[in-house]
This record gives structure tokens, sequence and C-alpha cells, in this order.
């Protein structure tokens, strides 16, 4: 499966299928959060939130993805990222795009 941000694909027409999605409410158990909540006072980075939101994106494409497939495209455009926090120590994150079908010039 191509995904892209782009809204286009070098050399192919598209024929659009429609909006896809992938979702995930996730979040760290306590004690990575309370470690988080310490590295606050000292500044830096919180690795912990860190790793939980890439995770959380893979997720999120994957599901993404699960669903363009079903749809029976060949690709995803103009794919985008967007978080909010749901409670303290957990976030979804959301992907999203338009599915695709190669039209024409396979």
């Amino acid at each position: 499966m191509i995904c892209t941000t782009s809204e286009s694909i070098s050399g192919r027409t598209l024929e659009h299928l429609g909006l896809v999605k992938g979702s995930i409410v996730q979040s760290k158990h306590f004690g990575k959060d309370l470690m988080a909540g310490l590295k606050t006072i000292v500044g830096g980075e919180i690795k912990g939130y860190t790793e939980m939101l890439q995770e959380a994106r893979q997720i999120a494409t994957e599901r993404m993805e699960e669903e363009a497939k079903a749809m029976g495209a060949d690709a995803i455009v103009a794919i985008r990222y967007t978080s909010s926090a749901v409670m303290d120590g957990a976030a979804e994150v959301t992907a999203y795009g338009t599915a695709v079908k190669f039209a024409g010039n396979a």
C-alpha cells in the first residue's frame, strides 16, 4: 500500500474512493506516568510519552490501511495525523487520508 502526504502520485491517475481513518486511545502504565511527572520538574524529553505516541501513530496508520484495503484501494493520499489528550497519561491519535485506486495507467 502506497501511503503519502501529497495529494497525488506522480505518473498515476487516481480514482478517489473516499475517506479512510484509523484511531487509537493509548496510555502508559502508572509507573511510567509517575516518572514522566517527575521529569516535568527538571525538563527535557519525556521518552515514555514519545514512545507511546510513536506506537499510537503506527497502530492508527495500520488501522487506516486496513480500512483502505477493505475498500479495494491501491494507495492512500493526503495523509494527516491528529492527536488530543483524553485524560492524564492518555492520548487519542487519529490517522486519516483519501483512499484511491490507480485508474487507466497502472
